[in-house]
């Protein structure tokens, strides 16, 4: 093992007993067909329903197929490696794991924050809404989305393989995880990718800080509103919670 590990891992997230690693690959299997079942549903149904093709619902299907890519890239690997009762992951592929893992999980905050504006500006400002949220400026919004997420996934990848490792290249985790692999570095020359991180977090606290914001200042409105009003805000803003809230579960479970 020792020869393999100079062209790539060993991944030790998950116990070395074979009824162990079973196990694990049936309890990540089930969530993972349900999380992908669950997203191709919401996918289809906006794509088909043409009342449903209004900017909350484009946003919502992008994020659906953003958390559908997200939990594919380390979910069905972890499942194969338990399956196999091998924990090694080569270089080739530990390298696209890390910008795609990066990349859409950067993209799934960027979007979260571009559909919480929309929320704001659909309660806040429902005068100006059309103006301010029409197709072109949808459409820019997402490509923007998938950028930034690309642009930190290919940063972040970057810096974490040009640093030298040293020692016994053993990840202790079910994937390529970044802090784990930065503490195998031979020396602090990794300062650069954990300035890198320290500007993705936050940029990450910002979105974060937007996303309270634009609800805080719906509260706010939703205080003189009727109760015909409510009704209204609550319908347009509870799927947006909804998909927050289960996308962090579902982030949670893997």
């Amino acid at each position: 093992m020792n020869v393999s590990l100079k062209t790539g891992f060993l991944l030790k997230g998950f116990s070395d007993g074979r009824k162990l690693q079973v196990l694990h690959a049936v309890l990540f299997l089930i969530p993972y067909l349900l999380a992908i079942m669950g997203n191709l549903l919401i996918i289809t149904i906006i794509t088909l329903d043409h009342h449903l093709h209004s900017p909350m619902y484009y946003f919502l299907k992008h994020l659906s197929l953003l958390d559908l890519c997200f939990i594919s890239v380390t979910v069905p690997q972890s499942i194969a490696n338990s399956l196999m009762d091998n924990g090694f992951i080569s270089f080739g592929q530990c390298m696209p794991q890390v910008f795609f893992f990066i990349s859409l999980a950067s993209s799934e905050v960027a979007i979260l924050t571009v559909m919480s504006y929309d929320r704001y500006v659909a309660i806040c400002r429902p005068l100006q809404y059309e103006t301010i949220i029409d197709k072109l400026a949808c459409k820019l919004a997402v490509i923007a989305v998938w950028m930034a997420g690309g642009l930190s996934g290919l940063i972040h990848t970057a810096f974490n393989f040009s640093i030298p490792l040293c020692g016994q290249r053993i990840i202790h985790q079910f994937f390529c995880d970044i802090p784990q692999m930065l503490m195998l570095a031979c020396s602090y020359e990794f300062i650069n990718e954990v300035a890198v991180a320290a500007f993705t977090t936050s940029t990450a606290f910002v979105c974060l800080i937007t996303i309270v914001f634009s609800y805080v200042q719906i509260l706010t409105v939703m205080r003189i509103l009727s109760a015909d009003g409510w009704t209204k805000v609550f319908s347009t803003c509870l799927p947006h919670l909804f998909v927050v809230s289960s996308t962090q579960l579902q982030a949670s479970s893997f």
